[in-house]
């Protein structure tokens, strides 16, 4: 397993997670196996945004032999009301429900204390500013019992705003190729429909400045829905009409600045396995730019880098996604900032060394015109 560190929390987080939603769709005891073998094979984090006792019983008993090993994303605001889930900034609501997730994990602390599901402007303006529910999330990492702060989102609006806040350590995005293409919302059930609207070509610019947004200031992100629901598994569901395989929907993933962690939902062992077959999948494998750039519908072309690593091999071994990942984080400030200039010139090779041949241009599925960028970084980074 490869482990990443997570934005400014500092913590090596498997890059392959477990999201913990389908976890009561079984009988108890499957359920804790199931998480407990993810440990076993390399997985360290796992989300807990469910507020059923069912769930949290589960994780906390299968987390509960090495609590030490794992790093768990709690949330505040998840609460279960009447026998059902509901969302809310009620503070007391918020307490009963956080204390009985701590008692049902059976720990005292929580490493990722998540501001639950921030979609809209007004609950961003309620969660951001002091008031009874901010403090409440003050109150609990002032006393340790979460060690960080995080929010959820879908929105990328929202998350460009929370990466730039200063709030926030890190953000739980729903990131895949599918969601990627639509402009910013507030309705979840938006990414969802059945058809996209015509005209969608390429990662949305909103969410292409949200991700850089997030590695700029060091906050961190773990995904979640990295397969739509299961729906990028089928090209008729697919808004591509082309499948996808989960290693394909996690390199997807793992490409984006920022991303530490992809948590991924289980029903099975061989789900897990499918999984983390990524850890040692080959880069034909991995590849989803090719399919996505043929795709029959809602293609990726425009000649924007996704930093998929298509483009290898360089002749003179230049890592040019990661040159124009930092090109392209460079030029978002009036200056470019000291540490990511530093960052470029400890590259073992830097764009200055181009020799021009357009082999990558060959191989990049999205158009990306690299031996100009090559230029246009060497004359910014001046090498």
């Amino acid at each position: 397993m490869n482990y990443r560190r997570l934005g400014k929390t500092g913590l090596m987080v498997s890059e392959i997670g477990f999201g913990g939603e389908w976890l009561e769709r079984h009988d108890e005891a499957h359920s804790v196996a199931l998480v407990k073998y993810a440990h076993s094979m390399g997985i360290n984090i796992i989300d807990c945004w469910m507020p059923d006792p069912k769930s949290r019983d589960i994780i906390g008993e299968a987390i509960a032999e090495d609590r030490e090993g794992w790093y768990v994303q709690g949330h505040i605001g998840s609460t279960y009301q009447n026998g059902q889930y509901t969302r809310t900034r009620d503070v007391e609501q918020c307490r009963i429900a956080f204390e009985d997730l701590l008692k049902r994990l059976k720990t005292s602390y929580i490493d990722l204390g998540m501001i639950h599901y921030v979609d809209l402007e007004s609950d961003w303006e309620l969660v951001s500013h002091p008031g009874p529910y901010q403090d409440y999330v003050f109150e609990l990492k002032e006393k340790g019992v979460i060690r960080h702060i995080g929010l959820s989102t879908h929105n990328p609006v929202i998350a460009k705003k929370a990466a730039e806040s200063g709030l926030v350590e890190m953000i739980l995005f729903s990131v895949n190729p599918a969601f990627d293409l639509m402009p910013p919302t507030d309705n979840l059930e938006h990414y969802f429909a059945e058809e996209y609207a015509e005209g969608l070509n390429g990662v949305d610019p909103s969410r292409v400045e949200m991700y850089k947004v997030c590695e700029q200031n060091d906050v961190g992100i773990t995904c979640m829905k990295p397969f739509a629901g299961g729906r990028l598994f089928d090209a008729g569901r697919s808004p591509f009409g082309v499948a996808l395989t989960p290693v394909q929907c996690i390199h997807y993933a793992l490409t984006k600045p920022g991303v530490a962690s992809v948590l991924c939902g289980y029903d099975t062992a061989e789900q897990v396995d499918a999984a983390l077959a990524y850890e040692t999948a080959a880069e034909a494998e991995k590849d989803y730019a090719t399919i996505l750039a043929s795709a029959p519908q809602h293609t990726f072309a425009g000649g924007a880098c996704t930093y998929c690593g298509h483009c290898k091999p360089c002749p003179v071994n230049i890592d040019i996604a990661m040159v124009n990942k930092l090109y392209d984080l460079a030029v978002m400030q009036p200056e470019v900032p000291a540490s990511l200039k530093a960052h470029y010139l400890s590259l073992e090779h830097q764009a200055g060394e181009c020799v021009g041949c357009r082999g990558c241009e060959s191989r990049c599925p999205f158009g990306v015109k690299v031996a100009s960028r090559m230029i246009r970084t060497a004359e910014l980074f001046g090498r």
